[in-house]
């Protein structure tokens, strides 16, 4: 049966902390060099813990934003309904790092609540590079030196904005860093692992999913639509046939309709959600299952899986609701009715919150990954279609009937197939549905999308080789 396992990490890892608002989230993705992190003015964006694998000068690490600290030694948690989950996924990172940064603000001065994450730092006996952000000229860095007030030995100003100082803090940091593992070769041991995203509207289940599937609470659950914002990667191991293959999970935001989007954080994560179903190699499109039916907004996110060509599985969260046979076959039947372009994707029902069925779901998706690797050779495409024909005549559609010449495979992923015909207009659109199913049947594609694209096969041309002979002349 197949399982996920959740590793030791074995590269050094350090964590980003601090108050709310100071640019965590800017030296995350500068120290990165690309944007992973939603970046915003607002206080308290990052709620989740975001990682991703790092480098600087050869050296790799694991790099994790934190959100923000924001309560002080005697306030009530009520200040903000997310301050003590965002302190307890803090306190995680800070609990698993090697080296932590502190980061602070220049331009709001020594702040009463950075003494009180000081203090924080200094008892959970870690190693910490104090960095000062917003030094973006010579009055900010030497205003930094006020911080030294908070204990620590070095203090480093910084500007994420203009790229300043950070050589320095990263130069430490590759001081203070125990050595990274490395394989036989020298290398650090890494392989490509394959994607799976986690995708879906607002409130529907995507992180009680995911923590359900890796036995911990590795990101923040609310009954607050929205609760989730940065794509959150979580790297594990897939057991299924025998081995086990390098995953990564990724936690999406819930993508609402466009005309709903009323914040610009909002919009930055309805494009970190697109962008990881672009990259994923697999999608769980996570759907309610609720006699209310398919939404509009789920058939939009159903159209953006369709479109980027990626394999999927249909989960029907919240199947504790509803427990009788015949209303589960109604709703699969509705389901199909509803996300008609999504036929090709298995169906699960599951209940998140009750932990119903992850077994069969993880089943499901290794048998979807399986068929990521199956290769089609040409002789066996072509004699598969020919089969196909003759089994069903094609209709005629226009001044004759559709007739195919030969096939080739132009991609594996998404299975992607160009068909050479008389005239792609003489295909009705029910045919070719009809040769799509039955390639899918004909080679097991469980999961997978199939594209065929007709082309009129070219006319012969004459070979640019052969010298053309001009006529001769009649003899008088």
């Amino acid at each position: 049966m197949p399982r996920i396992i959740v590793p030791e990490n074995t590269l050094p890892s350090v964590a980003i902390v601090g108050r709310p608002n100071v640019g965590k989230s800017s030296l995350f993705n500068c120290i990165l060099k690309r944007r992973i992190s939603i970046v915003h003015e607002e206080s308290g964006v990052t709620r989740d813990r975001v990682v991703a694998p790092a480098s600087y000068m050869g050296r790799h690490f694991q790099l994790i934003d934190t959100g923000g600290l924001g309560l002080l030694d005697g306030e009530k948690r009520s200040a903000d309904r997310w301050d003590k989950v965002i302190a307890e996924q803090s306190a995680a990172a800070i609990e698993g790092a090697d080296v932590l940064i502190f980061v602070t603000s220049v331009r709001e001065g020594l702040h009463q609540l950075d003494k009180e994450v000081a203090q924080r730092l200094r008892t959970s006996g870690k190693k910490v590079l104090l960095a000062v952000n917003q030094c973006d000229n010579d009055e900010g860095v030497a205003a930094a030196v006020e911080f030294a007030e908070l204990g620590f030995q070095h203090v480093y100003p910084i500007s994420c904005m203009h790229n300043k100082g950070l050589k320095d803090l990263l130069d430490s940091l590759l001081r203070t860093l125990p050595e990274a593992p490395v394989t036989e070769d020298g290398e650090t041991e890494e392989e490509k692992p394959f994607r799976i995203a986690v995708a879906g509207r607002p409130n529907v289940g995507k992180s009680s999913l995911v923590n359900a599937l890796l036995g911990e609470e590795r990101v923040i659950v609310s009954d607050v639509p929205g609760t989730t914002r940065d794509a959150v990667d979580i790297h594990f191991l897939f057991e299924f046939q025998g081995e086990s293959r390098p995953a990564v999970l990724v936690d999406t935001a819930g993508v609402r309709r466009k005309g709903k989007v009323d914040t610009v954080v909002e919009f930055f994560s309805g494009m970190r959600t697109e962008n990881a179903i672009r990259r994923a190699d697999i999608v769980l499109l996570v759907l309610e299952a609720s006699p209310d039916g398919v939404t509009a907004q789920d058939k939009r996110i159903a159209s953006l899986i369709q479109d980027a060509g990626k394999a999927c599985v249909l989960v029907c969260n919240k199947f504790d609701l509803q427990r009788d046979e015949h209303q589960v076959k109604e709703l699969e039947q509705s389901l199909r009715e509803s996300l008609p372009g999504m036929n090709y994707a298995p169906v699960v029902f599951i209940s998140a919150k009750e932990k119903r069925n992850l077994g069969r779901l993880l089943d499901t998706t290794a048998v979807v990954l399986e068929q990521t690797r199956i290769r089609i050779g040409t002789p066996l495409l072509n004699r598969v279609l020919a089969d196909a024909f003759e089994k069903r005549t094609p209709p005629v559609i226009g001044a004759a009937p559709l007739k195919m010449y030969y096939a080739s495979r132009i991609c594996d992923l998404p299975p992607r197939f160009l068909l050479f015909v008389n005239n792609p207009a003489y295909c009705a659109s029910h045919y070719l549905t009809y040769l799509k199913n039955e390639m899918r049947q004909a080679f097991g594609l469980t999961g997978l999308p199939v594209e065929l694209i007709l082309r009129e096969k070219p006319r012969k041309v004459a070979s640019f080789h052969s010298p053309t002979r001009s006529p001769r002349k009649k003899k008088k």
